[in-house]
């Protein structure tokens, strides 16, 4: 099983960019999809965006369509996520995880697929 640390959270003002980053213990990162997810205060954890174990596909969700990108280097172990023109609703702990069992499959799947998470980073936006 892999382990998961995230960096690159921080403060930024509204409309900045950060670039989050994921990196994987083990020599079995490329047979997992990864994928991130976030979580503010007194909300539910939400996903943001996933990727199959090739980079060959993604998913975003619509709250981050068009101003994330997720993608991935299987030689060193990482995935990342480009987070550009945030808003303060962007504010929250990011987390990454790490799925084997639907490795294939970009998008949404039940939770408990997600064999490994990250500690978690913050982001918070100002505005």
């Amino acid at each position: 099983q892999v382990q998961l640390v995230e960096s690159g959270g921080g403060l930024v003002q509204a409309g900045g960019s950060l670039r989050l980053s994921c990196a994987a213990s083990g020599r079995t990162f490329s047979s997992y999809a990864m994928g991130w997810f976030r979580q503010a205060p007194g909300k539910e954890r939400d996903i943001v965006a996933t990727i199959t174990w090739n980079g060959g596909s993604t998913y975003y969700a619509d709250s981050v369509k068009g101003r994330f990108t997720i993608s991935r280097d299987n030689a060193k172990n990482t995935v990342y996520l480009q987070m550009n023109r945030l808003k303060p609703e962007d504010t929250a702990v990011y987390s990454c995880a790490a799925d084997r069992t639907y490795a294939s499959m970009a998008g949404p799947r039940p939770f408990g697929s997600w064999d490994a998470w990250g500690q978690g980073t913050q982001v918070t936006v100002s505005s």
